[in-house]
């Protein structure tokens, strides 16, 4: 019985009911059917048809003649005539309100558009606005002076909206609104305040989906306001009492974009308050209507009863007039029906509330909230109610009512796992299923509307997550035990109601999907489902703008429309029909479009068709009209390019679903939670174990064995018939590789698989990214967060004055809050976001999109075509996987199995002159700069053939003014543990890279002209860091007032000064022969910028104020000290030194006598000392190149001494003031000359002038040659 889902009320005399208990028959059920009867059974039917329709005992006498239609609807009239009566006396007994006729009705409440301030657009059912203007306002027509009233507000949107109530004096315009005046009352969850000309905190951070009840007593004279049916308290208290045609009106103000749904009554409300009216009186009939639907579930009642005991009701058949459920379900069912479409008919204006009340309730509670749902009693309503004409409008309307409450239903942790908008999904994909309903859905004007509200999944808030996780637990938190295993039993529970929610999603998509709209010509399956999936990314362009523009979906219907998408192609539509309009296949049609190995193909006319996407979607290469113009296509429209999976990865190391090491996608690994939650800095909540565990694991056929089918296989091989060549920009050629046209087997209509996959980039980019973004942030909070909570529990276990005490308990409170915040809201992401199946389709879909950007790399013409998001979705998808919580796979095989592709596409494209934005390639260069942190990523990158031969010298070239910050990381990352004083606590150079190091000095000695360009730049961008930073610290020193801003500033460009000297000390230890060798400009500069460094750090206005402008709260001496860019700095001078002892470096650049001929010597000597007498064993403990000091200490005295003899010699030598010195170092031979303005300098002034500037010192013409002075 409770499998079939039994609903059993009060039962009467006459019909068989459930008694629960024992009778001391041991041979009878515990449930037993017993019927109330007499002995003999006379008059059961009689009593039947009293108890369906609600009557007194025995108030049907004996029938004559057997039950029919006449003689129910007879039964009907002569019982519910009172209930017209009772409607027309609640319709007229509405005192203290006035409606304005606005042409929709005299009793209709709605909008006065002479009211509308700004542009505010409709929709009448529902009554949908929008605001197209920076601010807009209106009233409603409805005014009250008496009584308690209210009306209902679903958000679409959850930004500024100001609602509530004002009278006709509250002037609206551009700036104001709706509690800006007097008499005007708003509350805006924005921005969390109430609003009476100024605005003061109250309630609570409203949400899409949110229902917001607004209330009005004006016999208590207040203002109140719900959130979701839960009191948000009294907003305002003693308004003003206003008389007949003089209150308040109901009033909205929207800010530009905002969105929300206003219910005055003409639908049943979502949480109707108690003792507050509706502005709209429901329809009269709505009682009778109500009363009939009861009726006619008590008849299923007993449908129920007979499936449940079939053998005792057969029993009770044999007793005398005791009649089957069928005999008496037909009659009564379709008198019923026939007398509420009736009703219906006679009053067409009610058909929309009975539909979203009455009839919506009354299906739910025959198809049931939870699984099992009672599919057998619902299709016999469905089944009688389209025998009449009347039904499929009102069951459109039904439809619309599940698809709005599905954007408002909220999770309730209690219900789990069929909680949140799991029964309204379930009952329309129910409906859906008969043809005739899905068509009339398919022809209404707001299809893609109301398709968009079953995907709509309401997220919570702070509020809302506090209920669903009432118990936090994180790793080395101080919470009571039981606060682990509670949070993640609620974890698990949410994370399989969501699981319930995603497949009702899908099912309802696939119905869609196999709906075969009723039109001629005719159209493919899938077509209504492509050109709705289509409408809405065009619909939803810019929805990753800062600010988005009107009319953008809500981004959980974005979010639900990837996982539909990305099940499809990951996990297969798990239909066979279905393959047949997708591609001529017969096997391994299960298997998912994403997990296919073998032969991969693409439509490249995606890409070169205008309609394909809107023109502002910037391509690779730039805008799509700039690219028509400068690089038009010819037919390649119709070519589908082909490839084998991993042809751009080397032949030993591939990993693809063909070969007998599959990718991680296809590989059986769990992470081992328990393991991993141990640390909190890797994994902040062990809930994610348990909410990882519930998730389905991925279908066994997709893990066991990848086809090698391929997608569209209705294209027969043929012979390439493109004539692009291949592009020059890239290390190997791409094999098995070819471009065929596509046959026209199918129309445009066709759903394919690469459009799926493309729509499945877009909705990432738009849709997930931005969810990732936020999860990220509160992920990084929690961790900031704890630290803090961590350091107060060890400053009061420490703290002995009270007060003090008192301050700490405070800040302690204040920081636990925010981690319990924080947590929660990281475990909702977690959740609804990164479930397993989830990751692993997210792996396969950026190992697919690499291999297509890479091969398509070799096709200029089409390559620049390719859309941004492209680019974008698959970088951020990589990382986000990459540092999901739990990992997805461990570091050492993410990339190894199945994404060296991914390597060797950064490498090649983060200079790619093709791509037009230099965001984009920046993008790349973060990702390489990120990943080569980390050892197992730097690996892969040692064993890239790609990044091993163009990476070095990409590097080095790419040294510019906007790139420099991310390869100075990616140097300094190369070059780890090759500097003084590099190595700390005692750490081996084994996480250095000696293969990058190794070609980074081949690269540099090679090409002598990249390397001398780069060093200029390092040069350069080294003393503008240390300049910008001693200016910063002298302002906040001037100030005496240390910013944290100015602050984070100065510790930015410290971190940067830092990192260059790194890399500037290994190009002196690699590469010594620019700086020893040839002229001394290299090494003058160098000189120059060391005496530079010193002279910042030691100068005594700055001493005192260093640590204090560097080191921020929490942050330990070892990771911001001046030893830090000391350190490099005595690298260089050592590695010059140990350069200069060499055979093949005597006789060149004298080191020491280039820092002797530097001005103001004291500066020099005094930089030196400090170098010696710094403690450098408290910064860097245990490094061996400490022992090297005693080298510098003899540099120092052959300096001291090399200074006094220059100055000496120079003050007996005799100057004739001609024009043989160098004017502008006043030190060499003025040797050369400049052409064609005749000027003259010394050799090494003009050269390191040259470099940045190509312009004489003198009178600013432009240098065409230098010319050197010969001896001869």
């Amino acid at each position: 019985m409770a499998e079939d889902g039994l609903r059993i009320g009060g039962l009467s005399s006459g019909l068989a009911v459930i008694l629960n208990g024992e009778d001391g028959k041991e041979n009878l059920p515990k449930n037993r059917l017993v019927s109330l009867c007499d002995e003999f059974g006379h008059r059961s039917v009689e009593r039947t048809v009293e108890y369906i329709f609600g009557l007194h005992d025995k108030s049907i006498g004996p029938l004559a003649c057997p039950i029919d239609i006449n003689l129910i609807q007879s039964i009907i009239k002569n019982q519910f005539s009172d209930l017209y009566s009772k409607a027309d006396a609640l319709f007229t007994s509405r005192d203290g309100i006035s409606i304005m006729d606005n042409g929709c009705g005299r009793h209709v409440v709605g909008l006065e558009e002479d009211s509308i301030c700004g542009d505010i657009r409709m929709t009448k059912i529902p009554l949908l606005v929008e605001s197209s203007a920076l601010f807009s306002s209106a009233r409603a027509n409805a005014c009250i002076w008496k009584g308690k009233w209210m009306y209902e507000v679903s958000l679409e949107t959850s930004g500024i909206q100001q609602l509530g109530w004002a009278t006709l004096t509250c002037p609206f315009t551009d700036h104001k609104g709706v509690g800006d005046a007097d008499d005007s009352y708003a509350f805006d969850g924005r921005r969390v305040s109430k609003w009476n000309k100024e605005s003061e905190p109250y309630g609570q951070s409203w949400v899409v989906g949110d229902v917001i009840g607004c209330c009005i007593d004006l016999d208590s004279d207040e203002i109140s306001f719900y959130r979701n049916g839960v009191s948000l308290g009294v907003a305002f208290s003693g308004i003003r009492k206003m008389g007949p045609g003089f209150g308040y009106y109901p009033a909205i103000s929207l800010s530009q974009g905002e969105r929300c749904i206003l219910n005055f009554g003409c639908r049943p409300f979502k949480y109707q308050v108690e003792g507050y009216l509706p502005l709209q009186a429901p329809p009269s009939i709505n009682s009778y209507a109500a009363k009939l639907l009861q009726c006619f579930s008590r008849l299923l009642d007993m449908h129920s009863v007979e499936r449940a005991e079939r053998s005792l009701v057969d029993k009770f058949r044999r007793l005398k007039r005791f009649g089957s459920f069928e005999e008496l379900f037909h009659p009564v069912s379709r008198a019923i029906c026939k007398e509420f479409f009736s009703l219906l008919e006679g009053d067409p204006a009610s058909i929309v509330y009975i539909g979203w009340g009455a009839l919506l309730e009354f299906m739910m509670g025959v198809f049931g909230m939870h699984a099992p749902h009672d599919c057998s009693s619902l299709d016999k309503v469905l089944d009688i109610f389209q025998e009449f004409q009347g039904s499929y409008l009102i069951l459109e309307h039904v439809i619309n009512a599940l698809s709005c409450c599905c954007k408002t239903a909220s999770f309730v942790l209690t219900e789990c796992p069929y909680s949140g908008s799991y029964p309204y999904l379930a009952l329309a994909c129910h409906i859906l299923r008969r043809e005739e309903v899905m068509a009339q859905w398919w022809r209404s004007s707001n299809f893609e509307i109301l398709f968009e509200g079953f995907l709509s999944r309401k997220s919570p808030n702070g509020q809302d997550l506090q209920c669903l996780m009432p118990a936090v637990w994180w790793p080395g938190s101080c919470e009571d035990m039981s606060s682990e295993s509670s949070m993640m039993l609620a974890t698990l529970a949410l994370s399989e109601a969501i699981n319930k929610i995603e497949e009702k999603q899908r099912d309802l998509c696939l119905l869609v999907i196999q709906f075969i709209p009723p039109i001629s010509p005719p159209q493919p399956p899938g077509s209504v489902f492509r050109t709705f999936v289509k409408n809405l990314l065009l619909k939803n362009r810019g929805a990753d703008r800062n600010v988005p523009p009107p009319g953008v979906s809500s981004n959980s219907v974005l979010v639900s429309l990837f996982t539909v998408i990305l099940h499809f192609l990951s996990e297969g539509f798990a239909m066979g029909d279905i393959c047949g309009w997708l591609k001529n296949c017969t096997s391994h049609h299960d298997v998912g479009f994403l997990h296919r190995g073998g032969q991969q193909q693409f439509s490249v006319g995606l890409f070169l068709r205008s309609e394909s996407y809107p023109e502002d979607i910037s391509r690779l290469g730039g805008s799509f009209s700039h690219l028509s113009k400068s690089h038009p296509v010819d037919d390649q429209e119709a070519e589908v390019i082909r490839w084998e999976e991993g042809c751009m990865d080397d032949k030993e190391n591939r990993v693809t679903h063909s070969t007998n090491q599959k990718p991680c996608c296809c590989s059986v690994y769990d992470v081992d939670f328990g393991r991993t939650l141990k640390d909190p800095g890797k994994n902040v909540s062990k809930v994610s174990r348990g909410h990882c565990s519930s998730i389905p694991e991925r279908s066994a056929h997709v893990a066991a064995e990848c086809s090698t089918g391929s997608l569209n296989e209705e294209i027969a091989d043929k012979p390439s018939s493109s004539d692009q060549s291949e592009s020059e920009f890239g290390y190997c050629p791409v094999w098995n590789t070819r471009t065929e046209p596509r046959e026209c087997n199918f129309t445009s209509a066709t759903l394919s698989e690469d459009e799926l996959l493309d729509g499945l980039l877009l909705l990432y980019h738009i849709g997930l990214a931005p969810n990732f973004k936020q999860a990220s942030y509160y992920m990084s909070h929690q961790l900031q967060s704890i630290s803090l909570l961590e350091e107060t529990d060890k400053q009061i276990r420490d703290q002995i004055c009270s007060e003090q005490l008192k301050q700490l308990k405070e800040a302690r409170s204040n920081y636990r809050d925010e981690v319990m915040d924080y947590v929660r809201h990281s475990a909702w992401y977690r959740i609804s976001l990164s479930s397993r199946w989830k990751q692993r389709g997210m792996y396969a879909m950026c190992m697919w999109t690499v291999q297509l950007l890479l091969v398509l790399s070799k096709v200029d013409s089409v390559f620049i075509y390719i859309p941004e998001f492209y680019l974008e979705a698959l970088v951020d998808c990589f990382h986000v996987l990459r540092k999901s919580d739990p990992p997805f796979v461990p570091s050492a095989i993410f990339v190894k199995q199945g994404l060296s592709s991914f390597v060797t596409f950064v490498v090649i494209h983060f200079n790619d002159p093709r791509i037009a934005s230099a965001d984009l390639r920046d993008l790349l260069l973060q990702s390489i700069s990120v990943l080569v942190q980390y050892k197992d990523y730097l690996a892969a990158f040692e064993g890239n053939e790609a990044a091993t031969q163009q990476m070095p010298r990409a590097l080095l070239s790419t040294f510019d003014n906007r790139s420099w910050i991310p390869v100075t990381n990616i140097l300094l990352r190369l070059c780890k543990g090759s500097g003084f004083g590099s190595l700390k606590h005692g750490e081996s150079s084994s996480s250095s890279s000696v293969i990058f190091q190794t070609l980074l000095k081949e690269a540099c000695v090679n090409d002598e002209k990249l390397f001398s360009n780069f060093l200029n730049r390092l040069f350069n961008t080294l003393s503008w860091t240390m300049t910008e930073l001693s200016v910063s610290i002298r302002e906040m020193q001037e100030k005496y007032q240390v910013l944290e801003f100015q602050q984070r500033k100065c510790c930015v460009i410290f971190d940067l000064s830092c990192n260059l000297a790194r890399v500037l000390e290994f190009c002196t230890r690699e590469i010594p022969k620019a700086f020893l060798c040839g002229t001394d400009t290299n090494l003058r500069r160098l000189t120059e910028l060391i005496i530079f460094i010193l002279n910042h750090l030691t100068s005594s206005s700055d001493v005192q104020f260093f640590y204090l402008s560097l080191r921020r709260h929490g942050q330990s001496i070892e990771k911001m000290n001046r030893g830090m860019i000391l350190a490099p700095l005595v690298g260089i001078i050592l590695n010059l030194l140990d350069a200069s002892a060499e055979l093949e470096y005597r006789d060149q650049n004298d080191v020491v006598d280039v820092f002797a001929s530097m001005d103001c010597p004291d500066t020099v000597h005094c930089g030196f000392h400090y170098l010696l007498e710094y403690n450098w064993a408290a910064s860097f403990r245990g490094d061996a190149c400490f022992a090297k000091l005693g080298q510098l200490e003899n540099f120092l005295s052959s300096l001291i001494s090399r200074t006094e003899s220059k100055g000496r010699i120079q003050y007996g030598k005799e100057t004739d003031g001609d024009e043989s010195t160098c004017c502008i170092c006043y030190t060499c031979e003025a040797d050369v000359q400049f052409v064609p303005c005749a000027h003259r300098s010394c050799y090494g002034c003009i050269t390191r002038h040259l470099l940045n500037c190509q312009r004489c010192f003198f009178c600013n013409a432009t240098v065409l040659e230098v010319i050197r002075n010969d001896d001869d």
